[in-house]
């Protein structure tokens, strides 16, 4: 009778329908000597699980604390850059007309220092252009040694053809 009951709660078991009170049963049962040749194979399983329900972890763990970031410096900041703004306030204005047409009273001035400005900028250009002249040579050389490279495979063609 009782090993029909065990045979019982070890199908619920693998199914997974027993209670906590069914499997307590059945771990004391398979705690025992006295367990049916024909089960034998289920008591390694609660073996198993009794040595390793009175495990237990000893190594620490270290917990990451979650860095909370603080919104009110940002508050902070924007708060003083807008202080910033209204200090240095200059109005916009008075500033594009100074940069617009400079400290020239007269529209001659200002061409004449736009023509000295486009001269300076032009003779450096012209200097770096210069510079790079060079690469023509390079060219040259290139194109010289892709001739010589075409002489070279005709030359091979005649001489394995004579062969």
């Amino acid at each position: 009778m009782v090993l029909n009951n065990i045979e019982k709660l070890l199908e619920k078991y693998e199914n997974g329908e027993t209670s906590l009170k069914e499997e307590q049963v059945l771990k004391n049962y398979f705690k025992n000597d006295t367990v049916a040749p024909h089960l034998e194979i289920y008591k390694s399983m609660f073996d198993y699980f009794l040595v390793n329900q009175q495990e237990q972890f000893t190594k620490d763990v270290p917990l990451k604390t979650k860095r909370t970031f603080n919104y009110k410096w940002i508050s902070v900041a924007a708060v003083a850059v807008l202080m910033l703004g209204f200090y240095f306030n200059e109005p916009i204005v008075d500033s594009y007309n100074e940069y617009a047409y400079g400290t020239f009273s007269e529209p001659e001035e200002a061409l004449n220092e736009l023509e000295n400005s486009l001269a300076m900028i032009s003779s450096h250009f012209n200097k770096g252009t210069s510079t790079v002249n060079y690469l023509d040579e390079m060219n040259k050389g290139t194109s010289t040694i892709g001739y010589l490279n075409e002489i070279e495979n005709t030359t091979s063609i005649i001489f394995k053809t004579n062969k």
